[in-house]
């Protein structure tokens, strides 16, 4: 199973990774986590991000995806193809971007078992790497929001009222598909 959390930047995928990862690990699940590629991107992000910047983040998500199938059950991805096709996207306002590329990434979209939109819930921070101008922000979750829709990708969207839940209605999500019915409950929850 690989699982993407998708939206802007800044909104706490990368802390939701690392929880839902713990809670599969705890089920005695193989579990893999795709980094967030963009950060270790020799080439310009953010605004400031190009084609070959883009093109260099797309194909490593790609990669790293694929070596992390072939070592784990479930796979949790920080970020999907998508929305990083979505940076590439504000970055050439929507003109020039390969036909080839978009067919690339809308091909990629479908192997995600499942895909969850987490929203904007605050104002970013600096963390060394990522843009913290709000409307940049509001730019690419808006993006992404009408990439969804264009392409009709099934996506599970998280509430921001229940952001201290967000681990267990992902797991509430996926469980059911990851048999034996063991896995529902480790042993260290059975009253």
């Amino acid at each position: 199973m690989k699982i993407a959390f998708i939206g802007t930047h800044g909104v706490g995928k990368t802390t939701l990774c690392y929880e839902l990862a713990a809670s599969l690990k705890k089920r005695d699940l193989s579990v893999e986590l795709v980094r967030e590629v963009a950060r270790e991107c020799p080439l310009p992000i953010n605004r400031d991000t190009t084609l070959k910047a883009q093109s260099w983040i797309l194909h490593t998500q790609i990669a790293r995806e694929l070596e992390a199938e072939a070592k784990a059950e479930v796979v949790v991805c920080d970020r999907s193809v998508l929305d990083n096709f979505c940076y590439l996207k504000r970055a050439l306002g929507g003109e020039g971007v390969a036909v080839e590329l978009e067919s690339l990434i809308r091909g990629w979209t479908a192997s995600y078992d499942a895909l969850f939109r987490v929203p904007i819930v605050g104002d970013p921070r600096f963390d060394g790497v990522r843009d913290t101008d709000l409307a940049f922000q509001h730019g690419i979750d808006e993006l992404i929001g009408e990439t969804l829709a264009a392409w009709k990708v099934p996506y599970h969207h998280l509430v921001a009222a229940r952001r201290e839940a967000w681990t267990a209605d992902v797991l509430e999500r996926i469980l059911p598909a990851l048999q034996p019915q063991e896995l529902l409950f480790p042993e260290s929850e059975v009253v």
